[in-house]
C-alpha cells in the first residue's frame, strides 16, 4: 500500500471512529470532572465528618453489636454487605435489602459508629448531583447494556488516538512541531490547535480510555473470577444443604481473616448468598495499607456455621486489573495535584472533541460550497453552448 493510501485508510478510520464517539466522549469526559472532585466538592457542601474523634486506643465495639444497630434500624430487611470507607474514620456502613437476592439498586444505608455502636446517619446514595453525573458517566442508567455500549465508545477513542498519531506523523515532516497557523483561516487555526492538544494528550487520552474500557467489563470480570476462583475455592461445599439457623458471630469471622493476613486490613464483607461469595460462606475481603496495595483484594471465606478459614487466596490477575484501573480512571492515586491535571487533561480532551466536530461541519460545508460552484461553473458552460448551437 503507497503512503497516500495509507494517509487515505488512516484519515477515514480517525474520521468514523470520532463521529461516531464524540457526542458520547464529551458526555464523558463533562460527567468525568466533577467525579474527579467529588470529595472536595462533599467538603464545600459542609458534610461533617460523622464520628466524633477519639483518643488513640479506644476499645471498638463489637462488629456483631453494630450489626445488631444496623439491623434493628429495618428489622424487616436483610443485612447484604458492610464495608468501611477510608473518608469516614470511625464509622461502619451496612447495606441493607429487602432480601438477599434482591437487585443491586435495591439497598438501604446505615452508618454506625465503630466505638459506641449508634446510629449516625442513613445517607441516600441513590439521589442529588454527584449521583446523577457517576450514573451518566457509568452506565447512562442504561445498567450493563448501558456500560457494554460505553465500553465500546472507548475502544472506538483509543482507534482513534492511534489513527490520529498515524496522521500528525507524515504532517509534522513538514511543519514545525506545535505550530499554530495565525494567520490563515479560521479553519485551519482549529485543525492545528485540535493537531496540537491531541499530541499532547496522547498518554493521557490512552491511559483514560483503555482503564474506562477495563471498567465497563466489570461484571463480566465478576462472572469469571465466579466460575473460576469462587468455584475452586468453595468446591467442598458443593452438595451441602441450604443454611439454616443464627449464623456464626461476624466478630469471629473478621478475627480469623485478620489471624491469616496481620497486615491487611478489611475492607469488604459479603454475607452468604450474595454474588461475592457462596451461600455457605461470609466473605471478608482484605486490602492492603499503601496507596497501591490498598486497591488489591485479598478474599477469605468463612465458613458461615463455624467461623474457620476455608479458603484464602490472592485475586487473579483480571480482577487486580480491574481494582487498580478504577481509581486510575479518575487520577485518585496522586492526592489532589495529581486530580488537577487530570482535571486540566479532561479539558483539554473537551477542547479537542469540539474541535473535532467543528472541523467535521466546516469541511462538509467547504466541500458543498466547492460542489455549488462547480454545478455554477458547469450549468453556464452549458448554456454558452446552446446559445451557440442556436444561433
Amino acid at each position: 500500500m503507497s503512503s497516500v493510501k495509507q494517509i487515505k485508510t488512516w484519515f477515514l478510520i480517525h474520521k468514523w471512529t470520532s463521529l461516531i464517539c464524540t457526542a458520547f466522549l464529551l458526555m464523558l469526559c463533562i460527567t468525568g470532572l466533577p467525579l474527579i472532585f467529588h470529595e472536595e466538592i462533599e467538603e464545600l457542601e459542609g458534610k461533617p465528618h460523622l464520628a466524633k474523634q477519639v483518643p488513640a486506643g479506644t476499645p471498638l465495639a463489637g462488629l456483631d453489636k453494630r450489626a445488631e444497630t444496623a439491623q434493628a434500624k429495618y428489622p424487616q430487611k436483610v443485612i447484604r454487605y458492610i464495608y468501611w470507607d477510608e473518608h469516614e474514620p470511625n464509622t461502619t456502613a451496612f447495606s441493607l435489602s429487602d432480601s438477599i437476592d434482591a437487585p443491586p439498586d435495591n439497598f438501604t444505608t446505615v452508618i454506625v459508629d465503630d466505638h459506641t455502636a449508634e446510629l449516625l446517619d442513613e445517607p441516600n446514595y441513590q439521589e442529588g448531583f454527584m449521583y446523577i453525573m457517576l450514573q451518566l458517566h457509568v452506565d447512562m442508567f442504561m445498567g450493563i447494556g448501558g456500560k457494554l455500549f460505553l465500553g465500546l465508545m472507548g475502544l472506538l477513542f483509543v482507534a482513534a488516538i492511534v489513527s490520529g498519531i498515524m496522521l500528525y506523523g507524515p504532517i509534522m515532516k513538514r511543519f514545525d512541531f506545535g505550530m499554530i497557523r495565525s494567520q490563515r483561516s479560521t479553519r485551519l487555526k482549529w485543525l492545528d490547535l485540535h493537531n496540537l492538544l491531541g499530541v499532547v494528550t496522547i498518554v493521557w487520552g490512552t491511559v483514560v480510555g483503555l482503564t474506562g474500557v477495563i471498567n465497563t467489563a466489570s461484571e463480566i470480570v465478576l462472572g469469571l473470577w465466579q466460575m473460576g476462583q469462587l468455584s475452586e475455592m468453595t468446591a467442598p461445599y458443593k452438595n451441602a444443604g441450604p443454611l439454616s439457623g443464627k449464623l456464626s458471630s461476624l466478630d469471629q469471622a473478621m478475627a480469623t481473616a485478620r489471624n491469616k493476613a496481620p497486615e491487611m486490613e478489611p475492607s469488604i464483607i459479603a454475607y452468604p448468598g450474595t454474588p461475592f461469595t457462596s451461600k455457605h460462606h461470609y466473605g471478608v475481603f482484605m486490602k492492603g495499607n499503601t496507596p497501591l496495595t490498598k486497591r488489591i483484594i485479598k478474599p477469605a471465606l468463612i465458613d458461615a456455621k463455624n467461623g474457620t478459614l476455608t479458603d484464602m487466596r490472592d485475586m487473579p490477575w483480571y480482577v487486580n486489573t480491574l481494582f487498580v484501573s478504577q481509581p486510575l480512571h479518575f487520577g485518585d492515586y496522586g492526592g489532589l495535584p495529581l486530580k488537577i491535571i487530570w482535571a486540566l487533561f479532561d479539558i483539554a480532551t473537551i477542547v479537542i472533541l469540539g474541535s473535532g466536530l467543528y472541523l467535521w461541519f466546516a469541511r462538509n460545508k467547504a466541500t458543498k460550497a466547492h460542489i455549488n460552484r462547480l454545478s455554477k461553473n458547469d450549468t453556464e458552460i452549458l448554456t454558452v453552448i446552446a446559445q451557440k448551437e442556436n444561433a
